[in-house]
């Protein structure tokens, strides 16, 4: 894993081998920050991460100048890990040990322009639609943010009145939904 771009461009990120974690490749992730670059100033949004394993896409946020960066894992040792990264590239941002169901089942003050999961593939469609519903439901997520989730390719969510399009990268996919479901466009 390396970081695309920005302050630590080019930097690896290396991940323990024991470390069970799934994490986006390179291509997909440079892939996914190119259309969300055209939309969003950095150092003006706020970004949850959802199943965060080794914290890959927060790093690649901060080091593009993203300040408010929240981290959800229920791995003890992908915390430490992500934790002994941030201290090592200086970046200062939360990483919080805890079950992502519970953790969106709570109301909380705040919310965020982009949400980005990463639940484990082995999940059924029910699961991964409840993540969607439990951030728009309980208001996690701005009134011009947006949800990605990436998949395996066993299902699609076009039947999802928040779904806006699907992005495809090698084996992964990418889900993107949206307070405000209209027209479907072809980016955010």
């Amino acid at each position: 894993m390396r970081i695309i771009s920005g302050f630590h461009k080019g930097r690896k990120i290396n991940a323990p081998r024991n470390l069970i974690a799934r994490p986006t490749t390179d291509k997909a992730k440079e892939a996914i920050f190119n259309i969300l670059n055209n939309h969003y100033l950095w150092k003006n949004i706020s970004v949850l991460e959802l199943f965060s394993g080794t914290g890959n896409i927060s790093f690649e946020f901060a080091s593009r100048g993203v300040t408010k960066i929240l981290l959800i894992e229920n791995n003890y040792r992908c915390i430490e890990h992500i934790k002994k990264t941030m201290k090592r590239l200086n970046f200062q941002f939360n990483a919080i040990k805890a079950n992502v169901f519970k953790f969106l089942s709570t109301k909380i003050a705040y919310s965020f322009d982009i949400i980005f999961a990463d639940p484990p593939y082995e999940l059924n469609k029910t699961k991964y639609i409840e993540i969607i519903d439990l951030v728009f439901n309980n208001k996690f997520i701005n009134d011009n943010g947006v949800l990605i989730i990436e998949h395996n390719g066993n299902f699609t969510f076009k039947d999802h009145n928040k779904w806006e399009f699907d992005k495809k990268y090698g084996n992964n996919y990418f889900s993107f939904f949206k307070k405000k479901a209209g027209n479907k466009p072809d980016s955010v």
